[in-house]
């Protein structure tokens, strides 16, 4: 271990900063963000250092470093461009013994700076000792997708309880199981939901070992496909479940990201290949919340749009069962964005439509007149089996027989294919077309060629 790990309390403390360009800029916000009393030495102030120094933010010394500064000061920084200052600087503090930091001079270093993911009060630091900061801010950007927003605040609210917790457990090893289980229950989602005074409720009743053993069930967007528009909010929801109903449409990638110890159970439908009736699945996500477990129903596209997330929060909120949901980026959006599609163009569509071209036996008849308006743009969800009559409808009110179409296969995926048209052989394109597939109609069509970017396997 090179460097000995140390968190500071630098509020109320002097720290002196020589320089105040762009890079001692950023070594002095986060020095103000820690509650530091900045003193700053440097020959000019650039705007940012002005401000603050006209607010009374910091504290300016002067023009010229000499060793009287570092008097009662408890960190030194130094953030020239002046190696000559930098190393007189360092020399200083070392004769003084302060602690100096001098920016990418690590010989000029008696302590580093680590790249930190802040969760206040939960804080992490990922450092390479100097060496290779860049890696340790790669490594920092990785870990920080893995750690909830509401961390911190769920640590703040330990803390508040701490000691009633230790008055009440004096075990130290049935302590620690306590944190342990109520980080991971009903009590996290409460902070993460912004419901304070419930999560602290939680945390009493477990505490007081009437704490509900109730699971909860998180409907998650997992997106048209590409594992890379997750949402992090949706990474965290898989990675922390116990067990995942997901559809025929997530993908094998995305499906890789769920937690290796989980069970994991296809509910997928499919036009004619409806493996798990709705009312089923709707039955088996209430009985794995009941038993206590976290549950998420992980749906490609974005819940509750034809995803029929609607329907199952319904249920689960009939049943008093707490759940979330984690909206996802819906084909229509993802799709067609892949497929160098614009939904929408000033020049020729103001408007965009999402219809879903299976709906109830018993459902309303659509409205073709509107479907059928010119500049818009209209995304038909498992329509393909339909294709034939809703291109016969769509001429039939109106829309012109070569309005620009396209079919998309696997939107998003490295087997993405495009295939494009006209409404008149539509039918046409859609047999031809991998299911499922979306259907675009509108004269954003016509600008795939020149905005197309992503390599796929499409007709043209």
């Amino acid at each position: 271990m090179n460097h000995y790990p140390i968190y500071t309390d630098l509020k109320g403390r002097p720290v002196l900063l020589a320089g105040a360009g762009h890079v001692a800029e950023r070594k002095a916000e986060s020095l103000l963000a820690a509650g530091a009393r900045v003193r700053v030495v440097a020959e000019t102030l650039n705007e940012h250092f002005r401000k603050w120094h006209a607010s009374g933010v910091i504290e300016w010394l002067g023009t010229a470093f000499h060793e009287s500064l570092l008097q009662g000061v408890f960190l030194v920084v130094a953030a020239t461009d002046d190696h000559a200052l930098n190393r007189r600087i360092f020399e200083a503090a070392e004769a003084s013994g302060k602690f100096c930091n001098t920016v990418d001079q690590l010989d000029l270093c008696s302590f580093i700076v680590p790249a930190v993911i802040d969760r206040s009060p939960i804080q992490i630091a990922v450092s390479s000792g100097g060496s290779a900061p860049v890696l340790a801010r790669k490594w920092r950007r990785q870990i920080e997708t893995l750690i909830p927003q509401h961390t911190g605040k769920a640590a703040a609210l330990a803390g508040k309880w701490r000691s009633r917790v230790k008055a009440q457990i004096a075990d130290m090893s049935s302590r620690r199981r306590f944190w342990e289980n109520l980080f991971d229950s009903r009590f996290d989602t409460l902070v993460a939901q912004g419901k304070k005074e419930e999560a602290e409720a939680e945390l009493q009743a477990q505490l007081e070992g009437s704490g509900a053993q109730q699971g909860e069930v998180v409907l998650v967007g997992a997106g048209p496909g590409d594992a890379g528009l997750l949402t992090l909010n949706a990474l965290q929801a898989i990675q922390a479940a116990d067990i995942v109903f997901y559809d025929a449409l997530v993908s094998e990638e995305i499906r890789a990201l769920i937690r290796k110890d989980a069970d994991k159970v296809c509910v997928g439908k499919r036009a004619g290949l409806h493996q798990v009736q709705q009312e089923q699945t709707n039955a088996l996500l209430v009985e794995h919340a009941l038993a206590g477990k976290r549950v998420v129903r992980l749906k490609g596209g974005d819940p509750f749009v034809f995803g029929r997330g609607g329907e199952e929060a319904q249920v689960l909120a009939e049943k008093g069962i707490p759940f979330r949901v984690v909206p996802g980026i819906t084909a229509a959006l993802g799709a067609t964005a892949y497929a160098g599609i614009p939904l929408t163009h000033r020049d020729c569509a103001q408007t965009a439509l999402f219809i879903t071209g299976h709906c109830r036996p018993d459902g309303s008849e659509l409205h073709w007149q509107t479907l059928a308006r010119g500049n818009q743009t209209l995304v038909i969800y498992m329509g393909t089996i339909k294709a034939a009559e809703i291109t016969e409808q769509l001429i039939a009110h109106g829309r012109a027989a070569d309005t620009p179409v396209a079919v998309v296969s696997n939107g998003t995926l490295q087997k993405q294919s495009v295939r494009t048209g006209i409404l008149a052989n539509l039918p046409e394109l859609a047999a031809a077309a991998e299911r499922p597939a979306l259907m675009v109609i509108g004269e954003v069509v016509a600008l795939r060629e020149e905005l197309r970017w992503f390599a796929d396997n499409g007709e043209n």
